[in-house]
């Protein structure tokens, strides 16, 4: 059976005229690091890779925004990137621009701008300089040692600083790094504290999402619950208004135990969730709030290459344009008088003929001509003439849905409450009433203009906490529920079953080979090809030699540590393997009976000819002889000989 995507598929002309690239829009992504200087910042410590040399938590942050733009200009060359650091005594010294108007003690180190290797040397000679001399960041970005920026003012500048720099349909993001947990203490902390939240309200609304990254380290634990958790948006669906003073709202991962998991968290944070459509989900007549949908499970591939022409003194990027042509005319045909036709067989001579170019509101089709469709009948053909939407029909016990019904990637939805007012509100008491009488949902989903409309189930999910600091968020998965005809069954065979001796044999070497914490982090285990591939790519950008042996492949199992742990135990079981009867078992397969070769070549009919032995030819052989020459196979083995002889006499 042919996967859902070749059932969909058009041409690339039906594409460009009917994909709906609305959700495309908001490709580009925008992060601005919010880094802070404080002393505290600052403050000297040995570093825990490079021997004999100190460093400080203001360094890790900035290295890890050369490390991430640095992946970014190869996975994401589009995106924008710029550095905010706070709580510092430099001046900006750009009178107009980006950063001529952000609060006092706050300096734009880089103005959000797309990502370029010049940018990011001008960083990394920073860092190098600074490595060499721990004091060249106390002295190039001297902290603000009396007292402390308001955070509403910080916030204020990150709008600020966004609003000027950053496309409007770009995803934007605030990367906020520091190590203070009461930024605010003493008095009039209240008013502070309400005037960041507020700030960080117009932030939030102005589209951008803030990603905070606290560091804690062994002498100086992060507490969110003195100020950040007063002031950060909750991240539960439950009200905002239950869960005010509840510091639990905001997850333990964000503060960082140490500093070395910073660069670590902030890949993790890297790759922006991006919503793959925002549509309404109707539970009822009159009845509607948005949700907006992602894909859990993506494939990351090498990026599309483009074409450039070399100018002499620069390189200019070639912009592809595909123009309709007719070649009668030799004119370009505008996509409003295209027509789409189904391929029927060879066409009549009255199709040949020149149509008139009025398309009246309805075509008759005489007979023996072929229909014509606009794109947009083509497009209500493959729609049923909906538009997205996904259509509450029912429910279901849990019980009814089956681990096979997902044939496909399925998606998870969230409410929008940008869209409709009261979304997350009405979102989350159906997921809490469908998790509570252990029920599904059957919906009629059609998540994009190009697609067709298709039953899936609405499977809920509650945020679960896992000890890895991982956290499932509550939601619902869209599952695609399947054809009759799109699932087979399996053949069953029945297998040999070890005995409990043999499992407890293997049970000791597995224990010893358990993934650390019990769970597999994926960002751990690079896709090698990809990441050979984008490290060539990084050298080539800023001008450096690669060394093809440097390269390290993570997914390669460490033999030797294998060896170590459970190499005697492994022997061991493999002993007790071999005395197993189920090793000197034999699986007995039945034969498939071969067909038999009817293929003869002309060479040795005419030999057997010449000879007088076309007898002993066999009768399929004779048949496919004469079928290869296109003569009639009808008839005995004696009129088959005869045949073939005539043919070979007169050729």
């Amino acid at each position: 059976m042919a996967p859902y995507d070749d059932w969909n598929r058009v041409d690339d002309e039906e594409d460009e005229e009917l994909q709906d690239t609305s959700f495309m829009e908001a490709k580009k992504d925008v992060i601005l690091f919010c880094i802070d200087c404080s002393p505290s910042m600052q403050e000297l410590y040995d570093d825990p890779v490079y021997e004999g040399v100190q460093t400080c938590h203001l360094f890790a942050a900035l290295d890890a925004a050369v490390q991430i733009q640095k992946k970014k200009i190869i996975t994401g060359p589009n995106d924008s990137v710029g550095i905010l650091l706070f709580n510092t005594t430099r001046k900006s010294d750009a009178p107009r621009g980006q950063g001529s108007e952000i609060k006092k003690n706050t300096y734009l180190f880089q103005p959000i701008s797309p990502l370029g290797a010049p940018i990011i040397q001008e960083l990394m000679v920073l860092l190098e300089s600074a490595r060499e001399n721990p004091e060249e960041l106390r002295t190039t970005l001297p902290p603000l040692t009396e007292k402390r920026v308001a955070m509403g003012d910080v916030f204020t500048s990150c709008n600020w600083v966004m609003r000027d720099g950053a496309p409007k349909t770009a995803s934007k993001r605030v990367f906020l790094i520091t190590n203070e947990d009461n930024p605010h203490a003493g008095p009039g902390s209240k008013q502070l504290i309400t005037s960041a939240r507020t700030t960080l309200t117009d932030l939030t609304q102005a589209g951008v999402t803030m990603e905070p990254f606290f560091i804690s380290t062994e002498e100086k634990h992060f507490n969110v619950s003195k100020f950040y958790s007063y002031v950060l948006q909750p991240t539960s669906l439950a009200e905002d208004e239950d869960n005010a003073d509840d510091p639990s709202v905001l997850p333990e991962s964000i503060s960082i135990s140490r500093i070395e998991d910073l660069l670590a968290q902030m890949r993790f944070h890297e790759v922006p969730k991006r919503a793959q459509f925002s549509i309404p989900f109707e539970l009822g007549k009159n009845f509607t709030i948005g949700v907006k949908g992602y894909g859990l499970v993506t494939q990351q591939t090498k990026g599309t290459y483009k074409y450039f022409v070399d100018l002499g003194d620069r390189m200019e990027l070639v912009v592809v344009k595909t123009d309709n042509v007719d070649e009668d005319r030799q004119q370009e045909v505008g996509k409003a008088q295209l027509l789409f036709g189904m391929g029927l067989g060879a066409s009549n001579k009255d199709d040949e003929e020149e149509e008139d170019d009025s398309l009246s509101a309805v075509r008759v089709v005489k007979a023996g001509k072929r229909p014509f469709y606009t794109a947009e009948e083509v497009r209500n053909f493959r729609t049923l003439g909906m538009e997205p939407i996904i259509k509450l029909l029912g429910f279901k016990d849990r019980s009814e849905l089956a681990f096979e019904d997902n044939v496909k990637h399925s998606l998870f939805i969230y409410p929008d409450e940008m869209a409709y007012s009261g979304s997350r509100r009405t979102f989350s008491a159906l997921l809490k009433s469908m998790v509570k009488k252990n029920k599904i949902g059957l919906v009629l989903a059609l998540t994009r203009r190009n697609s067709s409309p298709t039953f899936c189930a609405l499977l809920p999910q509650e945020e679960k906490v896992e000890e890895g600091g991982w956290t499932d968020p509550a939601g619902f998965h869209l599952i695609v529920l399947p054809f009759a005809d799109d699932i087979r069954a399996a053949p069953i065979d029945k297998g040999e079953i070890a005995s409990d001796n043999l499992v407890e044999e293997a049970r000791t070497w597995m224990d010893k080979l358990t993934l650390k914490n019990g769970s597999y982090p994926p960002d751990s285990y690079p896709n090698p090809a990809l990441a050979f591939h984008n490290a060539q790519l990084q050298a080539s950008a800023f001008n450096e030699e690669y060394d093809p042996e440097s390269f390290e492949d993570l997914t390669i199992p460490k033999y030797e540590m294998v060896h170590k742990r459970a190499g005697k135990m492994m022997k061991a079981w493999k002993d007790v393997l071999m005395d197993d009867p189920s090793a000197s078992m034999v699986v007995a397969v039945t034969g498939s009976k071969r067909k038999a070769d009817t293929s003869v070549s002309e060479v040795e009919v005419r030999s057997k000819y010449e000879a007088g032995q076309l007898s002993k030819l066999r009768v399929d052989q004779l048949k496919e002889f004469l079928k290869s020459k296109g003569t009639s196979t009808q008839g005995l083995k004696a009129d088959l000989v005869q045949r073939v002889g005539e043919w070979l006499e007169a050729h």
